[in-house]
């Protein structure tokens, strides 16, 4: 009878130190800078090594345990591993009665707190009777005038068993009063009133452009909210710190988090000089942020984040206090195009947010980019997560990239920058200054200089838009809300509901903003009355708002013009691939052109195994295009491209184009009529949008 030996990796595979792999490395490198093939970098200038070691373990104490400070573990000594994960799906839809079915529907799939988006006219204290900004009705949110309105929109809903988030802008303060005004409508009492007001005055400054009463005022109502919520509603919180406005513009993992440190310390100084201990104002706070693809650089900057918050409350005298976190799938990395490759985006995103410990997730329908989403896409959307949570069980480990070499490295790198980044804020006077005086602009254009270079040389290529892009996708589409129609409805309800005209009056005397705006609304006020007995657009202070940058954007537009282009005409614009010699000559670079010219919305019009300029001549002429790409290898590009490139001319080309660098060759090649080489690394965006121009579809 055989045994089987006993496996002895020791043995079978002994240990070989850093050196010596180096070494190895190096001498198969044959002489190339071992820094440059191997090590990477992120755009905040962090070093990524192709192994890590025992000797890049930062000791065993450097990330304490879950639940204990510096919390980059995890706020909490048992995390999600209990209960799961807190599941928040946004809801946006301008129509009532659908918002409330989506919302019915999310909630009956496995939804456990709602977040909902007002739309941008109640966001600014507007009302859709307002003759001057009613057409902003419907606009980007539910169109939620006041508390019956958003009983409404959440009716079916038991709001004593979940939270309810909303997002009300600029209008923080008349939407905070119509959420409490619900929660007093429905019964439920003030111990037992669960959600978020959501007060971020700098980031609806920094997306908007513009607060309808000066900033200091703005701060001033949040903190005074926060004291109020803090007092009567302990299950709710009244402030957020969201960093997508400087995430979707660009921001590095290390500016994410110290934008989020700073705007955090600005409302701190906010509500203990309005009077609230230090540990109540701390508790009145959770953090909204925006998880993208770069996948572990993600898990990093949210376990970085965690420790920045501790340091901030130690600097601040304040007992240590785990960070609450937010993550939602970022808006940057979604794209209209070939829009079900989101679905991969979305689930990693997930993942990543999961694994990095924070408390909850929203997670994008595939289509959110395109258009409103549907029942379909929202139910996939939910299911990425129940998936990861009940199938993968990623909830059931505390703190997964503990213990990676490699993760902790990173974490420490995000947290060391995104403290310098933190400091600079504070040495231009805080988050509220640095907004005002546009160092926040000038930093977030710096650092996506170089990301916007790399997207348009496909360094960083967009799976279904700047790379593999299919010309014949069938579009998501939806049939678009009557916004007029529901603005009318909405001016006809506020007109049957509005008991509070000279009601209002009686609250002039009341000193306390908060208790005005909440009396108010459960008077029957809506928003936008609220709004104006605040003075909102009074005091109003614009600047110039922080541009978000959607990777896929510059691409996606050539794509629309084309579009647009071949309505009109009745085909897109064409470009020649000549395809020189054998196939296993040309097939490498026919393949490369075709995908980069599809990728600007052309069609390619490939020949068959051309033998010499005559057969590409005649293949040319057929395909009627304007432009000509000649595609083969190094060996044949020699004896080839001059004569190829001079017939192609002659016959009618407007444009010559060799497929590869030039090298030596530019100048002989350019003199026999090419005019332009592609090859991996050019300027695939500039190309594309100068050839489009010349076919008149730009």
């Amino acid at each position: 009878m055989s045994t089987i030996p006993e496996l002895t990796i020791a043995d079978d595979f002994p240990p070989v130190d850093y050196d010596t792999w180096r070494s190895t490395v190096e001498a198969d490198l044959k002489g190339a800078p071992f820094e440059r093939k191997l090590v990477s970098h992120t755009y905040e200038g962090i070093e990524i090594q192709p192994v890590y070691t025992l000797r890049d373990d930062l000791g065993e104490d450097s990330a304490g345990m879950p639940g204990f400070a510096p919390f980059i573990r995890g706020s909490h000594p048992q995390g999600p591993v209990m209960c799961g994960m807190d599941l928040r799906q946004e809801h946006a839809h301008p129509d009532i009665e659908k918002s409330n079915e989506a919302i019915l529907g999310d909630l009956a799939g496995g939804v456990t707190s709602l977040a909902l988006r007002f739309d941008t006219a109640a966001r600014h204290g507007f009302g859709v009777d307002d003759p001057q900004y009613g057409h902003l009705g419907g606009q980007d949110g539910v169109m939620v005038c006041g508390a019956d309105d958003l009983d409404a929109v959440l009716a079916g809903v038991h709001m004593n068993l979940l939270d309810v988030t909303v997002d009300a802008g600029g209008a923080f303060l008349p939407g905070a009063a119509t959420l409490a005004a619900v929660w007093k409508k429905r019964g439920i009492a003030d111990d037992a009133a669960r959600g978020c007001f959501n007060a971020d005055p700098l980031a609806t400054l920094a997306r908007e452009g513009e607060l309808q009463v000066a900033p200091e005022q703005a701060l001033a109502d949040m903190a005074e909210l926060a004291n109020w919520t803090a007092q009567n509603y302990p299950k709710a919180t009244a402030v957020s710190v969201d960093t997508s406005p400087y995430h979707d513009s660009g921001a590095t993992a290390a500016q994410d988090v110290a934008m989020a440190m700073s705007t955090a310390v600005e409302y701190l100084r906010a509500m203990t000089a309005a009077g609230m201990p230090i540990e109540d104002a701390v508790r009145q706070i959770h953090f909204r942020m925006s998880i993208g693809t770069h996948h572990f650089l993600a898990i990093a900057k949210i376990r970085a984040a965690r420790q920045l918050w501790a340091r901030v409350l130690e600097a601040s005298g304040c007992p240590p206090v785990g960070m609450r976190i937010h993550a939602r799938t970022s808006n940057r990395v979604m794209t209209q195009r070939d829009p079900y490759v989101n679905l991969l985006r979305n689930s990693v995103a997930m993942f990543a947010a999961i694994v990095g410990g924070v408390e909850a997730v929203t997670s994008l329908p595939f289509d959110h980019a395109a258009k409103l989403p549907d029942e379909f896409s929202r139910r996939i959307a939910r299911n990425t997560v129940l998936v990861l949570q009940e199938e993968s069980h990623l909830h059931r480990v505390l703190d997964p990239a503990g213990g990676s070499w490699f993760l902790e490295k990173l974490t420490k790198d995000v947290a060391e920058k995104g403290w310098e980044v933190f400091q600079e804020i504070e040495r231009q006077g805080g988050m509220l200054a640095a907004l005002m005086n546009d160092h926040i602009r000038e930093q977030l254009d710096t650092a996506y200089a170089p990301r916007a270079k790399d997207i348009a040389s496909r360094k960083e290529g967009i799976t279904g838009v700047s790379e593999f892009p299919n010309l014949t996708e069938q579009r998501v589409e939806s049939e678009p809300p009557d916004l007029n129609a529901l603005r009318g409805n909405a001016s006809k309800r506020i007109a049957q509901q509005d008991k509070s005209g000279v009601a209002l009056e009686q609250l002039a005397g009341i000193s306390s903003r908060v208790e005005m705006a909440f009396q108010a609304a459960d008077m029957g006020a809506t928003i936008s009355q609220i709004a104006n007995a605040l003075g909102f657009e009074e005091e109003a202070t614009t600047i110039a708002p922080i541009e978000p940058h959607a990777f896929a954007q510059p691409f996606e537009e050539l794509r629309d013009a084309s579009d647009r282009w071949t309505e009109k005409e009745g085909h897109r614009p064409h470009v020649f691939l000549a395809n020189m010699g054998p196939v296993a000559h040309f097939t490498a670079r026919a393949t490369y052109s075709k995908n980069f010219f599809e990728a600007g919305g052309f069609d390619t019009i490939a020949s068959e195994s051309c033998a010499d300029a005559d057969a590409a001549v005649k293949a040319f002429k057929e395909s009627e295009a304007n432009i000509a790409v000649i595609c083969s290898s190094d060996k044949l590009y020699a004896d080839m491209v001059a004569p190829v490139a001079k017939a192609l001319k002659d016959a009618g080309a407007r444009t010559v184009i060799v497929a590869g660098f030039p090298g030596a060759n530019e100048e002989t090649w350019r003199n026999a009529g090419v005019d332009r080489f592609i090859f991996m690394k050019c300027d695939v965006l500039g190309t594309l949008r100068e050839l489009l121009a010349q076919e008149g579809v730009l």
